[in-house]
């Protein structure tokens, strides 16, 4: 199972995996991937398990300590993320930057003891600099019993994905709503420390609730840089096999100076097709009282919103090598310098299960300005 960068394995909608699994189990990319890195069921279905298939755990997977509260793997789960792409801006006076490598990951997954995993990953480089640890936590599966289906993670994620998730994405242009930040605020839907704490119902809804610092993951002594702690619940539901909708409500303050700014956000998402045509939606709606912390908090409430709306085409559901992609992106904020949209148009190719020929082709309406992706995604 090659690459799926992100987290979130306890409802059925979320998932990630690395090639040091494949190489466990001696199964194809394609078994949970359609390309890699977006993941099909049954990679949803491994990775919510916390990383295991039943009845299928390799006899020799695991060392015999005579200890039955200690599960040792023989080997420690390794595996790299690779891309290298050149690219061109019209607006830049370095018309075409060879970006190789635009990244390099470090990958580690597997399990301490039966229900009991972990994963990470570490920058060795991201953009030409070393960019650290993002994605690592300890993932606790079916909690109360082998039926509960109530899962808790903790550690560093990303907020956004029981929505969607950002490194799960084939394009090289990003979800942009949410990275938004207004004014000084610390918090977005990216990367933050805390918990997670999920339940998937026998009706197919999924209820997801974080807690988190609020602040991302910049490197402090002390992690949260205020007293508060931020809020979100969200809940999903599968209406049919084809289609699925879902809702979510946060809720946060933060105090990075003198000031307060109360935040909430608010948004809604759907998922239709199948195996070979997807629909991926969403909006999103952010109010701030006070994002520049001022002394004087302002009158009204600074209001973003914005989402994305993502289609993608396997012609031949897991069996494609060819693969096609539109995406765009939306932000219209009161504070102007956040306005942003986007028209993103791709093409991959397969040259190998774990090796991805990628084109791109983004116009940004705001800055008028155009940007050509060419380059390799490989995982191995």
């Amino acid at each position: 199972m090659i690459i799926i960068l992100t987290i979130t394995a306890f409802v059925p909608d979320d998932a990630f995996s690395i090639p040091a699994f494949a190489r466990k189990y001696n199964m194809s990319c394609k078994v949970c991937h359609s390309p890699f890195p977006r993941v099909k069921p049954y990679g949803d279905d491994f990775a919510a398990n916390g990383f295991q298939l039943p009845d299928k755990e390799p006899p020799r997977f695991a060392k015999k300590t005579g200890d039955d509260l200690l599960l040792l793997m023989r080997e420690l789960p390794l595996a790299i993320r690779f891309e290298l792409f050149a690219e061109y801006e019209n607006d830049r006076e370095t018309d075409v930057d060879l970006r190789t490598p635009y990244l390099l990951k470090l990958m580690s997954g597997g399990n301490i003891f039966k229900d009991i995993s972990y994963y990470f990953y570490f920058f060795l480089s991201e953009r030409g600099e070393v960019a650290g640890i993002e994605d690592a936590f300890i993932h606790f599966n079916n909690v109360f019993s082998e039926k509960s289906d109530f899962d808790i993670l903790a550690g560093q994620f990303q907020v956004s994905d029981p929505l969607f998730k950002r490194e799960l994405r084939l394009e090289v242009e990003d979800y942009q709503i949410y990275r938004v930040r207004p004014g000084r605020s610390l918090a977005n839907l990216t990367y933050d420390r805390g918990l997670i704490f999920g339940y998937g119902s026998p009706t197919k809804t999924d209820l997801v609730l974080e807690i988190v610092n609020g602040n991302g993951i910049g490197t402090t002594e002390i992690l949260d840089v205020d007293k508060y702690k931020n809020f979100m619940f969200r809940a999903s539901q599968e209406i049919n096999p084809f289609l699925r909708i879902g809702g979510f409500g946060y809720y946060g303050k933060e105090r990075p100076d003198s000031a307060d700014n109360e935040f909430y956000i608010a948004g809604a998402d759907l998922t239709a097709g199948n195996d070979k045509v997807e629909l991926n939606a969403q909006y999103v709606y952010r109010a701030d009282s006070n994002p520049e912390m001022l002394a004087a908090a302002p009158s009204e409430r600074v209001k973003t919103q914005g989402g994305f709306a993502e289609l993608i085409i396997t012609p031949e559901g897991d069996n494609s090598r060819f693969l096609g992609y539109l995406l765009y992106n939306i932000i219209d904020s009161d504070l102007d310098d956040l306005d942003y949209q986007s028209y993103t148009a791709g093409v991959n190719y397969l040259l190998a299960r774990n090796l991805r020929i990628v084109g791109e082709y983004t116009y940004e309406q705001e800055r008028k300005k155009s940007r050509v992706s060419v380059g390799f995604v490989t995982a191995f």
